[in-house]
Formats: structure tokens, sequence, C-alpha cells
């Protein structure tokens, strides 16, 4: 035994240094690809010149109009300008360098210069381009709260840096903005967002804006009445509708650099972040930092072998998930409140040192977070993870619900039910507690009760009775009156379930017994909308009759009764209790043998269907209702299925790493990206990471070796290796698995064993072995 354990030893050693010397000199953020998916954009994908959830998120852009087909658009040929916000619902500050006379009053197509990718850099924190036009080298780096310019004009007799701060940009208008010269190296100014569809009302961003020379002129241009824009000069500041403002230099020497605080608190604020985060002027020793910040947050996952290819497209997914849900408050932890009539600013608790306790975030709704951002965060980002607990929960002090979706300040209502409480449970019974346990479980409690926020449809600012329905019926029907979007009555119906149970596993970690049985039993309510004769989850009507003329696919967005989806995939979703809906459909073989026909049926497709036809697929790894089927088979006892179609779909769906593919479709903040990181390192959870004692999931990893780095604050371990034996192409089937040196026979193994660190070791083959993954 001493023998064989000493040359697995050295294989494994073996391997290591082997996949080492493949990657020497490299680091993570080396490997990241910021292109990869930006043929077909939005407007908050792509952010290079980015630290970490950085409130500046600055990026060229390319077009600047829209929340899809907006930001940088690979396939373009033109920059329009290079803006600080790329966020949820939130855009801003457009900064434009040309040459010549100044044009900023006639529109970002009349500034626009034309760009080769041959002359551009994009990593990580940085971001190099060429404006063809103007002869211009442009670079961006950041600050979390601070963009740096750092521009080139070469030769040229009059150089201009545009502000177009009152200009459409991203998800819609701004209903004014103003910009005045303080000095002749200071600018400061705001713009007023209009409110959207989405973010109810308008929210202001403040900032101030410092030049490393003095610059020769400023003026600036706004609306004026019914007629055009016109270019004002001799002034010292602009204020109105579509204002905007420029400085020019005459024959600059040397590179003009620009730094741009911002705030959405107030115009001191934006000074504070500035002079804080951004003293000094050494634009390559910020660059160096952020790197530096970059390679230490992607490093908490370490990974050796597999490919060149695989590695770009792993960083690069990871990048994606620390990229979006920006930081909203400021240095100081204030941030502004727009739950009420009026803005109010707000204090994040301060520790004795007066540092904020926590970061507030912007952020796009956790609708199905469950099998991506939550497992992974509790994995390698506890501390992010509680910090976007306590971000919901700020709302709920603040304006009596815990947000889901939260912008601006404000509630967007995005999506459906109660997408925080999948969150705040797993990272309660993970130990991550760092937030206000109290308020967040009071409101828990009220989210999920009628009047709390299951009650407002999708972006519905009005409550509506659908939890009474659902108390009282045990579901929630089609038809009932409302003006939100999503408002389909059985996808509700098992959403509300799954977060059922999630508050049952929450009461449970906490010993509150009567709550605990009470959502335990309304977690049954899938129950209600099962249709034993069809076999599918199927709709029912205000009077409890079944949906006429029912068909588990459709045509276009939205099936009846489903949220951009159908009851092929829907009728899946049941994570809390995969063995009662096995049962239902009427156990393991005849499960399996339908979900598999399901992936075979979407296997040419290679498992999506394109945007916005999202009823019309069996499966749909494109968006969220779809993206844990592939690991049901587990459950049916048969895990060497989930391991097959897990693979496949982590090569064919998710492995390109050209502009034109690696996400196919709505990357939504980082879910798909760590839905990605997730199958390549082989862990998963269906359960999102909510049962009171959480658990890995087992797939085959695609690397030799992936190390975790775990937060010490958290954790009681200091690393989690996951090793592979044989891991070769073609080698997708688990034979055997060890953890701490002790055989694994189950397919899952417990959180708590992460925490205290270990050794993960999966031996792999060609052929499945049917013998392992089930007691």
């Amino acid at each position: 035994m001493l023998k064989r354990s000493f040359v697995l030893l050295i294989v494994l050693s073996a391997i290591f240094c082997q996949s080492m010397a493949q990657s020497a000199g490299k680091k993570p953020a080396d490997y990241v690809n910021p292109f990869i998916g930006t043929q077909k954009s939005r407007w908050f994908f792509f952010s290079s010149a980015s630290r970490p959830y950085g409130m500046v998120s600055l990026s060229p852009d390319t077009w600047v109009s829209g929340s899809w087909g907006s930001g940088y658009l690979y396939d373009s040929t033109a920059v329009r300008c290079f803006s600080h916000i790329h966020c949820w619902e939130i855009s801003g500050v457009p900064v434009m360098p040309t040459t010549g006379a100044v044009k900023g009053h006639l529109g970002f197509e009349a500034t626009k210069s034309k760009f080769s990718h041959d002359k551009e850099i994009a990593k990580p924190g940085y971001h190099k381009v060429v404006l063809d036009d103007y002869g211009i080298t442009a670079e961006l780096t950041s600050t979390n709260r601070v963009g740096f310019h750092r521009y080139s004009f070469g030769n040229a007799d009059t150089a201009n840096v545009l502000f177009d701060v009152g200009a459409a940009l991203g998800q819609g208008k701004m209903d004014s903005a103003s910009i005045q010269m303080n000095n002749e190296k200071e600018l400061s100014g705001y713009s007023i967002m209009s409110p959207t569809g989405r973010r109810k009302k308008p929210l202001t961003v403040y900032f101030v804006v410092q030049f490393n020379a003095p610059f020769s002129k400023f003026g600036g241009w706004k609306k004026s009445g019914t007629g055009p824009k016109r270019l004002i000069e001799n002034i010292k500041s602009i204020s109105g509708k579509e204002a905007g403002g420029y400085v020019s230099y005459y024959k600059p020497k040397g590179p003009v650099l620009v730094k741009v605080g911002i705030s959405f608190v107030s115009q001191e604020q934006a000074r504070l972040n500035l002079e804080t985060e951004l003293p000094h002027w050494d634009f390559n020793k910020v660059v160096s930092a952020s790197t530096d910040e970059w390679n230490g947050e992607l490093g908490k996952i370490q990974v050796a072998g597999g490919t060149e290819k695989q590695r770009v497209k792993f960083y690069t997914d990871l990048w994606h998930t620390l990229l979006g849900r920006h930081i909203y408050s400021d240095v100081n932890g204030k941030y502004a409140d727009n739950t009420r009539a009026k803005t109010a600013i707000k204090q994040v608790p301060l520790d004795q040192k007066g540092k904020p306790l926590f970061n507030v975030h912007n952020s796009d709704s956790f609708w199905g977070s469950e099998w991506n951002l939550n497992i992974l965060w509790s994995i390698a980002y506890p501390k992010v993870m509680s910090d976007m607990v306590s971000t919901l929960v700020e709302y709920y002090k603040n304006g009596g619900l815990i947000a889901r979706g939260p912008s601006g300040g404000n509630y967007t209502y995005v999506m459906l039910g109660d997408q925080a409480v999948p969150l705040i449970t797993a990272a309660y019974n993970k130990g991550i507690r760092t937030f206000d346990v109290e308020a967040a479980y009071a409101g828990s409690i009220k989210n999920s009760m009628p009047g709390g926020i299951r009650d407002h449809g999708g972006y519905e600012v009005e409550a509506h009775p659908y939890m009474d329905h659902y108390v009282k019926m045990g579901f929630v029907p089609e038809g009932i009156d409302g003006k939100g979007w999503q408002r389909e009555g059985c996808a509700y119906t098992l959403h509300f379930s799954y977060q059922d149970w999630c508050m049952a596993q929450f009461a449970k970690g906490r010993n509150k017994d009567a709550d605990y049985q009470q959502y335990l039993k309304r977690s049954f309510s899938y129950r209600n909308v099962f249709d034993t004769t069809s076999g599918w989850m199927r709709p029912r009507e205000l009077d409890g009759s079944w949906m006429k003329d029912f068909t588990p696919t459709a045509k276009g967005f939205n099936a009846r009764g489903f949220i951009e989806s159908n009851s092929a995939i829907y009728s899946y979703y049941v994570p809390h209790n995969m063995p009662d809906l096995i049962k239902l459909m009427g156990g393991n073989e005849k499960f399996a043998d339908r979900l598999e026909q399901q992936f075979e049926l979407a296997a040419p497709l290679k498992f999506i269907v394109p945007h916005g036809y999202h009823a019309e697929g069996w499966l749909d790894y494109e968006n969220q209702p779809s993206l844990h089927k592939a690991h049901l088979f587990s459950y049916a006892q048969k895990p060497w299925l989930t391991q097959y179609w897990v693979r496949r779909i982590q090569e064919e769906c998710y492995s390109d790493t050209t502009p034109y593919g690696g996400y196919n479709g709505d990357e939504d903040q980082g879910q798909i990206g760590s839905l990605s990181v997730l199958m390549a390192m082989g862990l998963f959870d269906v359960e999102g990471g909510a049962s009171v004692n959480p658990h890995y999931e087992i797939t085959s990893p695609i690397f030799d070796q992936i190390t975790i780095q775990l937060d010490g604050r958290y954790y009681k371990g200091k690393s989690f290796v996951i090793k592979t034996v044989n891991n070769k192409p073609g080698n997708t089937y688990i034979q055997s698995a060890s953890l701490n040196g002790l055989p694994l026979k189950d397919f899952r193994f417990p959180h708590s064993s992460l925490a205290k660190g270990g050794v993960l070791e999966i031996k792999l083959g060609d052929l499945p072995n049917k013998e392992w993954g089930f007691r």
C-alpha cells in the first residue's frame, strides 16, 4: 500500500510539474481574453479598464444606445466615447479625445473615430486603442472609483477632451447635466439619468475631473428649446438639457492625463473618492496595481494542466464573475438611498478603524444564481457574498423589503419572487454570517408573506395578490390582474416552493422550529401544478382547472405559465426535492430516459435556443431555468450520465474563446461565466448551497489540479485541492474518488469538508463506472 501511494505521489508530482511548465511565467490575469463573446454584447457585459466589482467600469463604447447591442461590440469599426459606468440600468460620464475643431455639440456620430483591433490591447484593468481619425493613442485604467485616462495626441496643433455628459447613453437619456470649470486643471459636474422601465426614479452621478497640465480653453454646449445644441465659448459653467463641455490644449507637450472620480452621493464625495484612491499621476503604477489586484482575486482559484484554450476560458469566465454587480457606495461608506420619495444619504456601519464594514453593490437580479454565483462565491469569495447579502438587507432597512435586482438605490422588481433568500440562506448555512442576520431573517419572513416582494411581478411597483392565491390555493393561477412583464403562475409556484424550502433551511439553521415546519410544508406546493396525466408541470386557471391546449414546448419567448421558458424545462425546477420529483415522474429509469431524450434533442443546437425564443427548447443552457438539468441524472442514480452531459455542455456550449461565442447570449453579470467555472472544476449543488447541511456534487474536472485558497475569515482550512488522475481527452467518467485519503463513494461531499481544507482526488477513465457515485 505504501509503495502504491508513493508511486501515485510521483505521478501526481510529475503531472503538476508538467502543467506548471506549460504555464511558466503566466499569471491568472494573463489568461483573460476580454474580447470573448463581445460580438453580441450588452451594456454591462464589457468593462475592461476596471477593478473587481469597481464602481468605475471604464471601457471604449463602440455603440452608445440601448441595453442590448451596446457598449463594446467587437465587429464595430468606430469608438464613440470612453464612458465610466457600464452597470445594471446605470450609465454615465462619457469622455472622448479629439483633435482640430470642437464638434462635441454635434453628438457622438460627429466625433467618433475609426479604430483597428491590430493596434488594440485589452486586459483586466487596462485598455489601449488608437483613434485612427485623430492619430490619438488612448489608454485607460482605473482604481475602484476613479477612471484614469492617458491620451497621446502626437503632433496635433489642437487637442480636445470632450465630456458629453448630457447625452443619452446606454439604457436611456439624461434629464439634465451640468459641468463647470473650477480652475485651469479641474472640472466638476453631474448627470441626472432619466428613469427607465426598470429603474423607476432618476439617478444622479457626480464627477470631479482633474488634468495633469493646465488646459488652454473651456467651453460647452446645451439644448436650447427645440433647436439644435449650440457651442458656447468663454464660459465658466453650463447646465441644462443635453449639456456638455470640453477643454482644449494648444500644441500639448507630452500625454494628457485625466482623472475622473465619481459618486452617486455628491461632488464632495466624488472628490473624496478621487483624492483617497488616486492622489498621484503615475499611470503605469495604477495599471500595475490593477493587474496585481486582478491576479490576487483570480488567483484564489489556481488551475494546472488542461490546454491553453481551457485556461484562457476558465480565467475569462472567472473575470466575468468578478466584473459585474458593481460597487455603489463611496470610499467612506456613504451611498444614495432612493427607496423613498426623496433621496436620502445613508452610511454603511464602520469598523473600529473607521472603515466601512461592507460595500453596497448595484446588481441585476439573482434569478438563477443558486446554480452559479451563490455556489462559486461561497467557495472562493465569501466576503463578496456577505457584501451582496448586506446590500440586499440594506434595502429592507431603508425601504421595507429585501431587494431583488437593486439599481441606483431603488427597487427594480426585476424578474419574480424572492431571489435574495437562496443567497442569504446559502451564506448563513455555510457559516458566512458577517451581515445583519436578524434583519436578514426578519426581511426574508416579510418577503415570503402576502404584501412582501413576491407580490410584485416583473418590474411591477404595485403589489398584486400572488401570495394570497399561493397560500390559499397552494399554487399561483394564471390570469391574476397586473402590469408586470413576468406574471406566469406555474413558474411562480415552482420558484415560491423552492424559496419556501430555503426559508425552511434558514429557519432550521437558526433553530426556529415553528417557522421551519410552516415553510417546509409550503415547499411541497410544486405538487399542486404537477399534472399526473401528462407528466409535466402544467398551469392552472383561477378556477383551479388545468390550462387547456397544453403542450410542453411552445413558440416565442414565454410559454403561458412559464418565465422565459416552458414546461419541458420548468418541470425539473424542484431543486430542493429531487427524490420526490423523480418519484412523481415514474422513478429513476423513466426520469433519466426522458431527461436524456431532451438532451439528445438539444445536442444539435449545442444545448441552447436563440435568445428570445426560450419557449421553443427542450433544453436551454443560454438561460437560467435550465442550468441545473445535466446534474439531475446523479439524483436518479446515474451519475455517469451527469458526468457525460456536463462535459459535453462545457466543451460544446461554453468553451469558445472567440468574440463570436463563449456565452451564447445573456451572460447576466457573471452567471454563465461562473457556471462554466464550476463545470470546469467539477463542482455543483442542485440545491444551491441552501441546505442546513450544504454539500457539493462532483463531476469530472477538466484540469489536473485545482487549488482553492480559502478565506480564513470564514473557513478554518487554508486551501482545498482537487486532483485528477489519468486526466486526458476522452476520460470523462469518474472511476473512483477519495477525500483526504478516504474512499468517497457518494457523488456528493459536505461543505464542512471543503471549509476545513483538504484534498479531493478523482480518478478518471473513458468508460462509465456505474457502481460509483451512490451509496
